[in-house]
């Protein structure tokens, strides 16, 4: 066992009283709505300009069913005193027995902290500005067309962050308002992070949104759900039926029925963002233990290795039974950081590999120019190309369409995920696009989040595709960079 791993298993045995309190919530709290493409939010007349509930598509609005699991039930095992918090950490992800070692050693299968559940408890309530001393790129100042950050120490660090693409993002989103909103940019084979915009016109002195995971995944997570298919062997091509679920999920629709009227394959799913079919699929073909494994490859639940201290992405993955399926739909108590929405789409960017972010060059080596060190398989090849296929569909005839078509801002070769969720009381409409382009030699993957009140101006989907498109024109052009041959072995 490495080093790295004791320490991500001691971080898994929490103790008892934390995984206790995962239950409490605030008393009164209303329930949340949520939503895919079942809903749509938009302007009408009839109601002042105030946005409604109409059916529709995603790239519309927020949607208006009910979200789906509570919080998950973690207990004390009797008779285990020498184990108890180990046993209680396997509790909290449904059960102590059969593959205790696992769950403690395995990094990311047991979330580091209590989930807190999106439907009592949602974790936007407790964000808080960052400390100056942690905010590099306030601290940082434009030298040349570099931004710097100069240490008390005189050591001086020069960030990867392009300040046009900075100030254009960062425009958009205090020029359309929104309460809560977050754009990264980054080079997938790389790392190298381009933009960390974000604005907050509901609480104007916040800073380091696109770093707090306390926004719910929603369909983002379908991406770890459908990686977990194709490992499993269901094909893109492959068609599930079903009826109804446009609205909200229920056990019934989960079952194979004569009713079933129409049918989708697992591409087209993912590309419509079809809530039912990802329910069906994981209750037919996954496991708890799947999904969570998978979850882990993705970084979730696991601390990303990054310069600027980022939240841990959570993830609650129930046991079984139809709170599984609604999790795998993306209904879950699953969240996630923009900055982390962006590095998932680099994993099919990057042929199935995970690459860690860079937000400081390092120091120039006079002579010698390194090709980036290889990161962590997630996937394999074969299904990394299987995922770029289906999320491509989200563009070409899904969620994303209309958007990535739109007249004079139009962005072909583009693939990428669309995911939408409502809270009710108060309402927040949460809208996430992340993605890639080109599809071939990907040169910028993007993450965008805006959180907006029931009037809203943009969403995530629009945000993300000028992500993208401002990100091209920006972006440095791919350059094959190979060692000379005097460092060979010298890593």
């Amino acid at each position: 066992m490495t080093i790295r791993r004791r320490l991500l298993s001691a971080a898994a045995l929490l103790p008892l009283s934390l995984l206790l309190g995962a239950n409490e919530s605030p008393s009164g709290s209303a329930p949340a709505v949520g939503s895919e493409d079942a809903g749509v939010v938009a302007s009408s007349p009839d109601a002042g300009g105030v946005a409604v509930a109409l059916s529709g598509g995603e790239d519309a609005g927020p949607g208006a069913h009910a979200g789906g699991g509570g919080p998950l039930e973690a207990q004390a095992i009797p008779g285990q005193d020498g184990d108890s918090e180990a046993v209680a950490a396997a509790a909290v992800q449904g059960g102590a027995d059969g593959g205790l070692a696992t769950l403690v050693t395995v990094p990311g299968l047991v979330p580091p902290s209590p989930v807190p559940s999106r439907l009592t408890a949602p974790p936007i309530t407790t964000l808080r500005t960052m400390a100056k001393s942690q905010d590099l790129l306030a601290r940082a100042k434009l030298q040349g067309e570099r931004l710097v950050v100069k240490e008390k120490n005189g050591e001086e660090k020069v960030l990867t962050v392009d300040p046009v693409l900075q100030a254009q993002l960062t425009k958009i989103l205090r020029d359309y308002e929104v309460p809560y909103g977050a754009a990264v940019v980054l080079e997938p084979s790389t790392g190298r992070v381009l933009a960390l915009a974000e604005h907050s016109a509901a609480q104007p002195e916040l800073r380091g949104l696109p770093f707090r995971a306390v926004f719910p995944a929603a369909s983002i997570f379908k991406i770890v759900t459908g990686s977990a298919l194709l490992e499993a062997g269901v094909s893109p091509e492959s068609e599930e039926c079903f009826h109804g679920g446009k609205r909200r999920l229920t056990e019934r629709h989960l079952e194979d029925s004569e009713r079933d009227g129409a049918c989708y394959s697992l591409a087209m799913a993912m590309g419509k963002s079809a809530n039912v079919i990802f329910a069906k699929l994981t209750q037919k073909h996954l496991t708890a233990e799947v999904l969570r494994h998978m979850a882990a490859r993705f970084r979730f639940n696991r601390a990303i290795d990054f310069v600027v201290p980022t939240d841990v992405s959570l993830a609650a993955v129930p046991e079984e039974g139809f709170a599984l399926a609604n999790t795998g739909a993306g209904f879950g108590d699953v969240y996630l950081s923009p900055l982390h929405g962006a590095l998932v789409a680099s994993v099919a960017a990057n042929d199935g590999m995970w690459v860690n972010p860079v937000l400081v060059e390092p120091p120039p080596q006079p002579g010698v120019l390194l090709p980036p060190e290889e990161g962590e398989r997630v996937l394999t090849s074969e299904a990394a190309k299987a995922l770029t296929d289906m999320l491509e569909t989200t563009v070409t005839h899904g969620t994303a369409r209309g958007v990535f078509r739109e007249r004079h801002f139009r962005v072909d070769n583009a693939v990428g995920k669309t995911g939408t969720l409502a809270d009710r009381n108060p309402f927040r409409d949460y809208s996430w696009f992340v993605g890639f382009a080109p599809r071939d030699n990907p040169r910028v993957a993007v993450a965008a989040l805006v959180v907006n009140d029931p009037k809203w101006r943009i969403r995530g989907t629009w945000l993300g595709r000028e992500a993208i498109r401002l990100g091209l024109e920006r972006a440095p052009a791919i350059v094959e960079v190979t060692a000379p041959a005097s460092t060979a072995g010298k890593h």
